[in-house]
Formats: C-alpha cells, sequence, structure tokens
C-alpha cells in the first residue's frame, strides 16, 4: 500500500478526491485523474503533495486538479491546473512553467505510409539542416534589434506570417490565433531579451522534438474529417516552447514574486508557489511578460513549421502547398490565460494556470477554428518516441470538470538521471530501428535521457481523459523519424 491509498477518495474509474482536510490551510479539495494503472503508478507520488500545497492558493476556486500525466514539478506538479477569481486571486509562475507555452502543434499532408518508404532518414536528416536543435543553440535568424525583438513579443504568430514565414490559414487553426493581446515587451528584461535573440526558429533540447508520424488508427470518425485526418496519413509533430527566453522571465518574475508575498502577506507551504494578486503591480507585470514569451513561442513553431515545409519540399521535389502540409492545431501547454468558467452554479472571470496541461474545449466555442467547431478544439497529447502518440477533440462536460483543460502529453516516469541509468549497455537508435523508427539526436546522452522507459505509457494517459470526459479519442498516431535536441 502507498503513502496516498488511504487518504485519496475515490469519485470514479478515473477520478480521485484530495479531501480539503488532509492539511489545514487547504483551501478546495484536490482531484486527481487517473485510472486504475496509473494510480498504482502514483501510490508513492510526492507530486500529489503539490496538488495540496497548490490548494493553498489565496482565490483558488473549484479544485487543485492533477492531469494524468502528473509528475513532480517547480511549485505546481506537472499537469497541474488552477483557477483563481480574476478579482481577488493570485497568479502564481510556479503553475505556468520555466517554458512558458511549451507547446504542441501537428502538421497533416496529403502523403500516406508508403510514399515514405526509404525517404524517413534523409527527411529527418534534412530537417536536422534546416531546424538548429540542442542545448541552447542559436539559430541564423537574429532578432538583434530592440525593435525587432519587440515586434515578436507583441505579435507572436502574427509577426512570423508577416515575414513570409507561413500563411494566415495557420493562425486561425493555433490556439488564441498564435498572440497575446496582454502581451508588454517592456515587461521582458534585457536578460531574457539576450537570451532569446538568435534562439527564433530553433527547437532546443531535453524533451523537443520534431516527430514524422503515421496515423495508425481513427476512433471517431466525424472528428478526424473535421480535422482532416485518415487512416496512412503522414502527419509532423512539433514539441518546443520560448526557449531562453521564456526561462530566464519565469526566472525573473520568481524572484520578484518571493518579495512580494512578504509584501502581501501571503504564506505558503512551498517558496515555489511564490505569488502575487493577479491585480496588483507585480501580477499584472508578470501576466504581460509571460504574455510575450507566449508570443515568441508561438512565432518560434511557425518558423520551425516554415524550416518542416522547406525540407518537404527539398526530399520530395514539390511545393508544400502541392504535399498538404497544413496546420491541424497548435495547442500551449505552461500558461495562464483569463477565461470565463462556471463556479457553483454562476460565471466568474478566472486565472487559469495550465502547467503541463492544455485547454480542451468542447464543440460550439468561438475560440475554435471554423472547420472544428462543429466536434470541438483538436488536443493534441504527444507520448513517447517508441510508441504513439494521439489526437484528442474537446468536450463540453469538461468545462465542468476541470475549466475546459486536460493532460499534455506521456508525463515522466524517470528522472533524466534514472533514465540514463536504466539505457547504461543498450543502444536505443538500434532498438527504435528494429520498431521501425529512425531516431537522430544531438548526443547519446540527450536520446537515453528521453528514452521510451523514462515515460508512462500514453494509452494510460489518455484512456483517462477519454474515460473521465476531459477529452475523447479521436486518433493514434505512430513515430516513423524522430528528430531530438
Amino acid at each position: 500500500m502507498g503513502k496516498w491509498s488511504n487518504l485519496l477518495e475515490p469519485v470514479n474509474d478515473y477520478t480521485w478526491r484530495l479531501p480539503e482536510f488532509y492539511k489545514n490551510g487547504m483551501r478546495v479539495d484536490g482531484i486527481i485523474f487517473a485510472n486504475q494503472r496509473l494510480m498504482e503508478v502514483l501510490e508513492n507520488e510526492e507530486a500529489i503533495e503539490q496538488v495540496a500545497n497548490v490548494a493553498y492558493l489565496p482565490g483558488i476556486v473549484g479544485h487543485s486538479f492533477a492531469m494524468p500525466d502528473i509528475h513532480w514539478g517547480y511549485g505546481f506538479p506537472v499537469g497541474g491546473v488552477a483557477a483563481t477569481d480574476y478579482e481577488e486571486g493570485v497568479i502564481s509562475p510556479g503553475g505556468i512553467g520555466f517554458d512558458i507555452n511549451c507547446g504542441v502543434r501537428l502538421l497533416k499532408t496529403n502523403l500516406f505510409e508508403e510514399e515514405l518508404k526509404g525517404k524517413v532518414e534523409s527527411l529527418v536528416r534534412t530537417l536536422f539542416s534546416e531546424i538548429p536543435c540542442g542545448v541552447g543553440k542559436g539559430g541564423n535568424l537574429k532578432l538583434s534589434s530592440k525593435r525587432d525583438m519587440d515586434q515578436v513579443l507583441k505579435e507572436g504568430s502574427r509577426w512570423a506570417i508577416k515575414e513570409g514565414f507561413g500563411t494566415r490559414e495557420d493562425l486561425a487553426h493555433t490556439e488564441s490565433s498564435g498572440s497575446l493581446e496582454d502581451a508588454n515587451p517592456d515587461a521582458v528584461s534585457k536578460k531574457a531579451r539576450e537570451r532569446g535573440e538568435d534562439q527564433m526558429g530553433t527547437l532546443g533540447s531535453g524533451n523537443h522534438f520534431l516527430e514524422i508520424q503515421v496515423v495508425r488508427e481513427i476512433f471517431d470518425e466525424e472528428a478526424a474529417k473535421a480535422f482532416g485526418l485518415e487512416k496512412g496519413m503522414i502527419t509532423v509533430m512539433i514539441h518546443t516552447g520560448s526557449r531562453g527566453l521564456g526561462h530566464q522571465v519565469a526566472t525573473d518574475y520568481l524572484n520578484k514574486m518571493g518579495k512580494a508575498m512578504n509584501k502581501y502577506g501571503i504564506s505558503l507551504p512551498d517558496r515555489q508557489l511564490a505569488c502575487a494578486p493577479l491585480k496588483s503591480e507585480e501580477g499584472q507585470e508578470y501576466f504581460q511578460a509571460m504574455s510575450a514569451a507566449a508570443n515568441f513561442a508561438w512565432a518560434n513553431r511557425q518558423v520551425i513549421s516554415h524550416g518542416i515545409r522547406k525540407a518537404f519540399e527539398k526530399i520530395f521535389k514539390k511545393s508544400w502547398n502541392h504535399l498538404g502540409l497544413e496546420l491541424l492545431y497548435d495547442v500551449a501547454h505552461n500558461i495562464a490565460k483569463i477565461e470565463e468558467h462556471p463556479v457553483e452554479g454562476k460565471n466568474m472571470k478566472l486565472c487559469v494556470h495550465r502547467k503541463g496541461a492544455t485547454r480542451s474545449l468542447g464543440a460550439g466555442s468561438a475560440e475554435i477554428p471554423k472547420d472544428h467547431r462543429e466536434v470541438g478544439q483538436a488536443v493534441i497529447i504527444p507520448g513517447d518516441m517508441g510508441r504513439y502518440s494521439y489526437v484528442l477533440a474537446g468536450n463540453k462536460e469538461s468545462q465542468e470538470l476541470s475549466f475546459s483543460s486536460t493532460c499534455h502529453g506521456a508525463g515522466r516516469l524517470l528522472s533524466r538521471t534514472q533514465a540514463k541509468k536504466a539505457m547504461k549497455g543498450r543502444d536505443l537508435e538500434e532498438e527504435l530501428a528494429e520498431r521501425g523508427i529512425f531516431v537522430k539526436g544531438v548526443s547519446r546522452s540527450g536520446l537515453d535521457e528521453e528514452a521510451p522507459d523514462a515515460y508512462k505509457d500514453v494509452a494510460d494517459v489518455v484512456d483517462t481523459a477519454h474515460g473521465a470526459g476531459l477529452a475523447r479519442r479521436v486518433a493514434k498516431l505512430k513515430p516513423l523519424g524522430v528528430m531530438k535536441g
């Protein structure tokens, strides 16, 4: 029996409650979404303690949520969701994370699996030449002037489109059209700007990747048709964020929030939850800087999309338009957004923190692209590079269940150190090649840290999201070629 076995109360097969009385000072219950297999993994998971700590935040409403990919994070658990009252609640950088708007976008094509035979390796190598990746790696696109950087921070994907890195149709299929209007470039420090000036259009390292995939299975024909997905179709997934710029924004404001807590008399069980009232000077300044970093991330993924289109053109000797390389959708993780949701029967304006979680809007929402609106928002869930990823569709009931939120990936099972230890004496590239997957990384060590064994089985995570009503399964995608930083 694990630590949490006698504390967590089952609500249904996919939902567990951590009662408010678990710790004196919790303002709301914790809610953990997990099926039975995931609960066995979570029985001794200290990230659940973080769910309890988040429940202390001033102004928190509803519950402190943990998505099925929950694991230990800074302040909030990764997979943590919390909404605070817009008027009286706080905003916490630990509820967003260091990689602000680390997100996923999925490009579809009109190519099918047989057309890629013999081309996957050369395609991955071409992607490597087009898109810089690795720790701190910069690219050829420099944002050396204040004016250039200000435009990126203010306009996000719109800047990239104006510069020729895509089309306006890409904006229509990007969450928030790839730009948060509250962004204020002046709230971003000189050091953050310097860290980002040569990183536009770069992938980064860690769990960031590009993946060439094939649609292996369709679960929801109606939604798949709306999203333009067919069995056997080739897709390309991008997972990256705001790079060094976003990391520095988080670092800068965590320091400021630590001082603000004393100023506003806020006491919390974990200093990593440092926060300030959303409407305070400190809260507004951070929100504006976070929004600017989110815009940088959207622009970054848009420029990377341009590089992917160029790589496909080189290999297939056809234009990307002819190859059907269109954006299905781009979803944000690690972000706070101002939204309206029902709380105890009344609509409230809230600040929704999603740390390692993503939005999951149901059918009919005006924020969903028009061609997807009848089926719900596309939710893109990457797995690990050895198994599969999923496309889901948002459900209307997720608004009542989780402030329209769901999981963002498989969730780590092993730390990076543990993963490298588990891979000792093994050849990951060879193991994946035997499964029909070509992988190319900057370093052997970096690949080992991201080995499939390091992650939960994303099928369990998706089973929970589907079973709990957070989102529903649409398609399953298998990796064919992977590029890792």
